[in-house]
């Protein structure tokens, strides 16, 4: 358990993904290795040619930008037609109805993150975070001098919140509770058991609940997607989210920022007129891309999503069954959802590797492999892996570090 002191000061000491993974690119010797890099490390599928979006989003796109009439600016919290939209889509899976005040169009769920960390920042106000998880979080609280506070997921119980830790850590100034679920980095789905006692106990703390579900139905494995949203009745919600993931469109980004909320907190006049102001001072997405909303959203194409979560498990099977004949490292739980895994390395195996950044490092050089250290998204001597990559490139890249492992294994390993 660890509580690091967030603030503007320590914004340069926190390892981005963007950031490691441009260094790690860097250090590929291209004059020495002539094979074609490959990244395992950015949750992007559209790099590869088998993940492509649906015809209904396209579509529905270039019927937006050619009929011409959403080239003007959209209203700071979004264009009306799509928060009613999105507030639909949302509330097919909760027990009560969204309404479109209750959503806020943002730039990916990035700026959503960013929105929340503002809008509840004040003196002295701390925030509980995943770890392992998404380095956002961290970054956007230090810019806003909000003190981050670690709780664990546990790897040997499918990734699940730690509920002891997170009660410890919690005082009068905690001020949200993340979730991200499907979870990245870990590609774990969590249960409606222990998503329901996750709000049970951010209720009795008196706090909020950040529910990212930017991977929301990217789930591939027995238990099925449920939206925090659903315990809106328990505890305040904040719901983030985007059609980055599901849609496979990352750079259209086009995100919201939702109050899932029955009871009615964040519809205080005041709460309200601190969102609209604070939604006055943001960049929206493009016009014509919100306009395309309803369509892609009203018109599911399940021929997609299944080819999609297929495609998921196809490599997910791979992941899994090559990473057992790598012995230096091993997969606690297999993922059930979203794009990423967590990978625990074990040093005692290696010769000459002092620890996971390391190990990515020396991997880039001499494989021209990118796969991200376990550091970047909070576990140390762990490795995060992206499987949303064409099969061949995944066995390719597991080859690769299969033979890494070999050349570097201790010597009584090699025989």
């Amino acid at each position: 358990m660890e509580i690091s002191n967030g603030g503007i000061d320590n914004t340069g000491s926190i390892i981005t993904i963007k950031g490691m993974l441009s260094l790690l690119m860097q250090s590929v010797d291209d004059e020495k290795n002539e094979k074609k890099v490959i990244s395992l490390a950015m949750g992007d599928p559209t790099v590869h040619s088998c993940f492509h979006t649906t015809h209904v989003a396209t579509e529905a796109v270039a019927e937006a930008l050619l009929s011409e009439k959403f080239n003007g600016y959209a209203p700071t919290a979004g264009l009306p037609l799509t928060r009613r939209a999105i507030a639909e889509y949302l509330s097919r899976d909760l027990p009560y109805k969204l309404t479109p005040n209750d959503v806020f169009v943002t730039s990916g769920c990035t700026q959503a993150i960013d929105v929340a960390m503002a809008l509840l920042s004040r003196p002295g106000a701390n925030i509980l975070l995943p770890r392992p998880g998404f380095p956002i979080y961290e970054l956007s609280a230090a810019f806003r001098h909000i003190e981050v506070r670690h709780f664990d997921l546990l790897p040997d119980k499918g990734w699940e919140v730690d509920l002891d830790d997170i009660e410890s850590l919690a005082d009068q100034n905690t001020v949200a509770l993340v979730i991200i679920n499907p979870g990245n980095p870990c590609g774990n789905v969590y249960s409606y058991q222990h998503l329901q006692k996750l709000a049970e106990t951010a209720n009795k703390l008196k706090t909020l609940v950040i529910a990212d579900e930017v991977y929301g139905h990217l789930v591939f494995g027995d238990k099925p997607f449920v939206p925090m949203g659903v315990f809106g009745s328990t505890v305040p919600i904040l719901t983030l989210g985007s059609l980055s993931k599901r849609w496979i469109v990352p750079g259209w980004r086009l995100g919201w920022f939702v109050t899932t909320d029955p009871c009615g907190m964040f519809r205080k006049p005041k709460v309200v007129e601190r969102m609209k102001k604070y939604f006055d001072i943001l960049g929206d997405p493009a016009t014509f891309i919100q306009a395309a909303v309803p369509s892609i959203l009203q018109q599911p194409d399940e021929v997609f999503f299944k080819k999609t979560l297929n495609l998921l498990k196809q490599s997910v099977d791979i992941c899994y069954n090559k990473i057992k004949e790598i012995p230096c490292i091993s997969c606690p739980h297999k993922p059930e959802g979203s794009m990423a895994v967590m990978l625990k390395l074990n040093l005692s195996l290696l010769d000459d590797i002092s620890d996971d950044i390391d190990f990515c490092f020396k991997l880039a050089k001499e494989e021209s492999v990118i796969i991200l250290p376990g550091t970047a998204v909070g576990l140390k001597n762990w490795l995060r892996v992206t499987f949303a990559v064409d099969p061949y490139s995944l066995e390719e890249c597991l080859d690769r570090i299969k033979s890494f492992y070999q050349r570097h294994a201790k010597q009584l390993q090699r025989y």
